[in-house]
């Protein structure tokens, strides 16, 4: 037997007052405001105050500081308590693939020329979950060479990447972080004592880089600088063996990785060519 289909109504999809073609209005205001304080964020490099987030929402401060929490409780808010504002957080870290992919272009020229200039692996560096990972390395031509592989992860207390971007999150966050790992061991020059390590982290932001000093391997040297203004927890580091790669030579390549650092961060995103 033949089935028949089933009519919708002429007004099915029309409102209970209005005609069809009247606009409805969908936004559920919560939402909105999330949006607001988001974009808000996104477009800061320095971070936002919760007097802004109120502003640009007409929310209340108590009420904007609620919104805040809640973003911060899911990771998408870092809060920064010794400045007093807000950042993006790392909730969104997973989802911006295609931005990894555009700092890793735009950084591989400077790592190469990095690399060309000390003679030692160069290296771009995120932080996922309570480690780093090595997202892009150029590697050194010297037949002994300190170098990861793309996709390794390293501890985010022992090595130089670690220290450069943990100097640059809340203090709150790193401490949440190492609760969680620990602080173990790699050589005998590790820093073991959060409190050490936090000492570490106001040196890194006083000079502009850091320094494993053979703190993740026995024979390893690394200086890095962050990334500030990319909107990720990322850095570019040199290393090599510590036999060859002097502290003066560190101090050397400190330089020149803050002045790429600061290139990196500020470039023009790469235009897609269109025929």
């Amino acid at each position: 037997m033949a089935r028949r289909r089933k009519q919708e109504p002429e007004d099915a999809n029309r409102s209970d007052s209005g005609s069809p073609d009247e606009e409805r209005d969908y936004s559920v205001r919560a939402v909105e405001r999330v949006c607001l304080i988001l974009n808000l964020l996104q477009e800061s490099v320095d971070g936002i105050t919760l007097n802004e987030v109120a502003q640009t929402t007409g929310l209340p401060k108590s009420s904007a500081f609620r919104y805040l929490w809640t973003l911060e409780n899911h990771r998408y808010v870092e809060r920064d308590e010794e400045r007093g504002v807000f950042r993006l957080g790392l909730g969104f870290v997973g989802m911006q693939s295609r931005h990894l992919e555009i700092l890793r272009e735009r950084a591989r020229p400077s790592l190469e020329t990095l690399r060309d200039e000390f003679g030692e692996t160069a290296n771009l560096g995120l932080l996922d979950g309570d480690h780093i990972i090595y997202i892009e390395i150029v590697e050194s031509r010297r037949g002994v060479r300190l170098a990861a592989s793309r996709g390794d992860h390293d501890p985010l207390h022992s090595t130089a990447l670690g220290k450069a971007i943990a100097a640059h999150l809340p203090e709150d966050r790193v401490r949440h972080l190492l609760e969680t790992t620990g602080l173990p061991t790699r050589t005998a020059n590790t820093i073991t004592s959060l409190d050490d390590y936090m000492s570490e982290l106001a040196k890194v932001r006083r000079v502009g880089y850091a320094v494993d000093n053979g703190e993740n391997e026995e024979d390893g040297r690394c200086v890095a600088a962050p990334l500030l203004a990319t909107h990720l927890p990322a850095a570019i580091s040199v290393s090599g063996p510590a036999s060859r790669f002097t502290m003066q030579d560190v101090k050397r390549a400190a330089k020149s990785l803050i002045e790429v650092a600061a290139g990196i961060a500020t470039n023009p995103q790469p235009q897609e060519v269109t025929d």
